[in-house]
């Protein structure tokens, strides 16, 4: 989940009702004579709360993120959602990949109010605008090939990967004009996953979790973030999660380009068209029947634009697409 500081009068110190032993866990993690200043709520997701703590010591000034569950469903599974990433997050600390360094971890709330997580603050914001949207695609595709490029031994490597939707599970929206494109795309995906080769999965890759800085050259990727459902599966899940994302984010057409930039990338994708047009609408679907609630956050970034009709539009439109391009 990506994030942006909250530009209003943040109130959200660890001093308040409900996080006196989360701020005494933090601070027993910090060196030396360090202190928080200041706890400032980040937005931009909506399955953890997240802060960042500015901290101040003999060495100077520094600042952590503190990732916290907090709604029930996520408590609930926050013992290996937040294990996952600190495990992945210590994996990625000796490859290239722009991810934060893990500082210590409470999975299941032994010492803190809510199940939390704490790591270094990466530089860079989310960048959801559609201005320069193309070039950031190319850079989030090179990134993705990376990840997916990363050695992992048999140990290191994690879990396999869940299905986000299932024949049986699949809702349409109520007020769609073509179900029968819906029931189209569910018969899709009521089979066996097609055969694959399996890879090192971010699973969550999209472009709100991913900063972004400004260089002399244009921007350039920072940072990736939220490794909380990390996994072992195809590319193709991976490249359809975030090209449903993009279709959402930027119109149909962006979400049908991704796996292009990913091939030219050096990127493999199933040589069978079926297959993939398996692993999209396996994806696409997962967002049925109300693709609004992945537009709560973008919307808190800026994109008021996302409305539930023009969200709506879109996945029928990325649904379409997709069977003309790949059936």
């Amino acid at each position: 989940m990506g994030s942006d500081e909250d530009t209003e009068s943040i109130r959200t110190d660890l001093d308040g009702r409900g996080w006196g032993a989360t701020r005494s866990w933090v601070e027993r993690e910090l060196s030396g004579a360090e202190h928080i200043e200041k706890a400032v709520r980040l937005r931009g997701g909506w399955t953890s709360e997240m802060r960042r703590l500015d901290l101040h010591g003999p060495g100077g000034r520094r600042s952590l993120v503190l990732r916290s569950f907090v709604k029930p469903f996520f408590v609930r599974h926050a013992e290996g959602l937040l294990t996952r990433e600190a495990s992945v997050l210590r994996l990625l600390g000796d490859t290239a990949v722009p991810a934060a360094a893990l500082v210590a971890v409470d999975a299941t709330a032994r010492y803190c109010d809510h199940p939390s997580l704490l790591m270094s603050l990466l530089p860079g914001t989310v960048r959801l605008d559609d201005q320069g949207a193309d070039g950031r695609a190319e850079l989030l595709a090179r990134q993705l090939v990376r990840i997916h490029r990363l050695p992992v031994t048999a140990r290191q490597r994690p879990r396999v990967y869940q299905a986000w939707a299932s024949a049986g599970r699949v809702t349409p929206p109520a007020a769609t004009g073509r179900p029968g494109l819906w029931q189209r795309a569910v018969d899709v995906i009521r089979r066996d996953p097609p055969a694959h080769q399996g890879c090192f999965l971010h699973r969550d890759f999209h472009p709100g979790n991913v900063l972004f800085t400004d260089t002399d050259d244009g921007p350039r990727i920072s940072g990736v973030v939220d490794w909380v459902e990390t996994s072992w599966g195809p590319a193709d899940l991976d490249v359809a999660h975030c090209s449903t994302n993009l279709a959402l984010l930027h119109g149909v057409p962006a979400g049908m380009r991704f796996a292009d930039r990913y091939v030219t990338a050096g990127g493999t994708l199933a040589e069978d068209g079926t297959d993939h047009l398996y692993w999209r609408l396996l994806d696409a679907l997962g967002f049925a029947p109300d693709a609004e609630k992945v537009a709560v956050p973008w919307r808190e970034l800026g994109r008021v634009d996302l409305t539930a009709s023009v969200m709506a539009q879109r996945l029928e439109g990325y649904l379409e697409s997709l069977f003309d391009r790949y059936a």
